[in-house]
């Protein structure tokens, strides 16, 4: 039997789940199942984790061609597909000075759902992650060659999260910063997100942000 899936779903149908009145219901913060550990983020300060083993494929038995498949598999109806394109929301609830910590463990748990590294962005509202902070150090040229390559997880501060291009999963972090910042980046990252958002931070602030900018 395949492991259990984690508790950040990406599979839920239909648009994201936001409740009536536009308000998004907070998610309890999600705990790690019995899976391996995470691989290690290329230049991420902090140990090194250990690699896990590769995930073994489902059994599933061949698909037998049928005289009605090929017009069954064009008939995808519109509605499908545009609830395809709306990424879910996960609302992690987190004090400012939580809520980077917050977002540091919804990316592990992405890894350990089999997410690669270069398919998460983190957005920072207001102290900018480490390793973001650590690699501008070097100059902005180096630090956004690490988004170009595309390789590994990448942190940008809400300001300038504009030029970060869409990827799978958008985590944005609420660390502080003002409600200027945080209504620039919750709409930003719904828009960069392919999948799935995490917003990590105070729910009264991120349902105020996202019902004025969403």
């Amino acid at each position: 039997m395949p492991p259990e899936e984690p508790q950040i779903h990406e599979s839920a149908q239909g648009p994201r789940a936001i409740p009536a009145g536009g308000r998004v219901a907070p998610t309890p913060r999600p705990v790690p199942g019995p899976r391996p550990a995470a691989p290690a983020r290329p230049g991420r300060p902090g140990p090194a984790r250990p690699t896990p083993g590769q995930r073994a494929p489902r059994d599933t038995a061949p698909a037998k061609p049928g005289p009605q498949s090929a017009p069954a598999a064009a008939a995808a109806p519109p509605a499908a597909a545009a609830a395809a394109t709306t990424p879910q929301i996960q609302l992690i609830p987190a004090p400012p000075e939580g809520a980077l910590d917050a977002a540091e463990e919804a990316v592990d748990l992405l890894f350990e759902s089999g997410r690669a590294p270069g398919e998460v962005l983190v957005i920072t509202t207001g102290e900018p992650h480490p390793w973001a902070a650590h690699e501008l150090s070097f100059g902005e040229a180096a630090y956004w060659s690490q988004h170009d390559a595309g390789d590994d997880v990448f942190y940008v501060d809400a300001a300038a999260a504009d030029r970060a291009q869409p990827r799978p999963v958008v985590v944005v972090a609420v660390n502080g910063g003002t409600d200027a910042a945080a209504g620039q980046a919750l709409p930003l990252a719904l828009k960069r997100a392919g999948a799935l958002l995490i917003v990590c931070g105070d729910p009264q602030r991120i349902n105020s942000v996202l019902g004025a900018g969403v």
